[in-house]
């Protein structure tokens, strides 16, 4: 390594101009002492080390601490989702577990080789040079070689050194690598029924969720989601019995049966059968946001419901978050949301990229969890920094979701009367702040 590229690594450069100017401002009687003081009091990351933990799901997952010369910082991030694939047809069960833990033993051991190396000396201030010294050791197409979740964690353990660094919140220290001044508490997108193939009851619908865009505050938003999710419950015990209560994880044609024991046979509808059906819901219930409403290659017909104007119609397996999947449903009007899974992106900086992305094109952003997260609370501060509007993080229930909620709560109460809640604006709060169109969720 030349002089010239260490200097560039470590951004000493940059750091003895800082030094120096310091000195000046203070007037120090001895220069070099003072600049000697001023460089050991500036962190420095000294380590990066990685371990296996278990989610939600009790399935493996990566957790990093990153150490300064000042203190440790801890992160952990979702796996990146189901195997799929010839893993998929081969794995059952524990069998999965098996292959889940050696990808995950994989990503420890290329984080504490491979990016401690790389990150060492570097400052945890420094966001962006952080992430893309992390991106320059996996270039491959999906973060495939280090995975985008181990990356994830690492880049949040720097974002939150970062943060202590310049002693402001997470939050805040996000919101100003974004760009913005301002603050907002998303609305929650809370989850009361579970559906679809992780739930064990006989819907067809994934998830139902309610958005409490009414509320004045968010500590109202989610007093308004936990009782109606409580009372709901109740109501589904004493009617339907307790199997229905159990907490879920979360050219075809659409099988409305498909968890039926008594299937008919009868109830299989084509996507344009369910622009119908979505159409009629619209019209009959205060609905105001549809989900990946089609399946994951289904461009047309999403494209289709879009243009009906009739409610948000948020992008989630459709996107996964790439750049290049938003900008071609931005050209082709094929969705006006994202959802926003940042261990499907890699880094903070390239999860921030996504979100300028999505609302320079009006979009809503839905920031969401992952089905098995672990109880890392970083995206809610995520949702606030970078003025998303919208979070999503499960029912009002099980710690990993919970310790979402709660840390919005903190946020805000310690922004007090500088707090804003997106409210009816949900689906228009701008990185700038402005903002204002029509609002529509269930």
């Amino acid at each position: 390594m030349s002089v010239q590229e260490y200097l560039e690594k470590h951004l000493l450069s940059r750091r003895i101009e800082e030094a120096v100017n310091a000195a000046v401002r203070a007037k120090a009687p001895d220069p070099v002492l003072f600049i000697a003081g001023h460089m050991r009091r500036a962190a420095v990351i000294t380590r990066v080390r990685a371990r296996q933990i278990l989610d939600g799901h009790g399935a493996p997952a990566v957790e990093v601490e990153l150490h300064t010369n000042k203190a440790v910082h801890r992160a952990s991030a979702a796996g990146a989702g189901a195997l799929e694939g010839a893993a998929a047809d081969a794995a059952g069960g524990s069998e999965r577990w098996k292959i889940l833990a050696r990808v995950v033993a994989d990503a420890v051991r290329v984080i504490n080789d491979k990016v401690s190396e790389a990150l060492v000396g570097m400052d945890p201030q420094q966001q962006a040079q952080i992430d893309q010294a992390i991106m320059d050791l996996d270039k491959a197409r999906h973060k495939a070689e280090l995975g985008a979740n181990a990356m994830l964690a690492v880049s949040i353990a720097a974002c939150k050194a970062g943060a202590a660094e310049k002693e402001v919140p997470l939050y805040k220290h996000i919101a100003d690598l974004v760009g913005k001044s301002a603050t907002t508490l998303p609305v929650p997108a809370i989850t009361v029924i579970n559906g679809g193939k992780h739930a064990g009851n006989a819907l067809p619908i994934q998830e139902i969720m309610i958005l409490p865009v009414g509320a004045k505050n968010f500590e109202e938003a989610m007093q308004m989601g936990s009782e109606t999710y409580h009372h709901l419950k109740d109501i589904i015990l004493e009617k339907c019995g307790s199997d229905s209560c159990n907490i879920g994880d979360h050219g075809k044609k659409y099988d409305l049966e498909f968890k039926s024991t008594k299937k008919s046979g009868q109830n299989f509808k084509t996507a344009d059968d369910m622009i119908v059906i979505y159409s009629q819901l619209c019209s009959e219930y205060p609905l105001v946001s549809i989900e990946q409403p089609f399946d994951k290659d289904d461009w047309e017909h999403s494209k289709k419901l879009t243009t009906l104007e009739l409610c948000q119609v948020a992008g989630d397996d459709l996107l996964m978050s790439d750049p290049e999947c938003i900008k071609r449903a931005v050209s082709e009007y094929t969705c006006n949301a994202l959802v926003l899974k940042a261990n499907q992106v890699g880094t903070v900086t390239e999860a921030i990229e996504v979100v300028k992305q999505a609302k320079d094109a009006h979009w809503g952003v839905v920031v969401s969890h992952r089905s098995g997260d672990t109880e890392d609370s970083f995206i809610a501060d995520l949702a606030v920094g970078a003025a998303a509007g919208q979070i999503k993080t499960g029912a009002p229930c099980r710690g990993e979701c919970l310790t979402k909620y709660n840390q919005l709560l903190r946020i805000e109460e310690e922004l007090g009367s500088e707090g804003v809640y997106a409210g009816e604006n949900w689906r228009t709060v701008e990185i700038s702040g402005a903002q204002d169109n029509r609002s529509i969720y269930g």
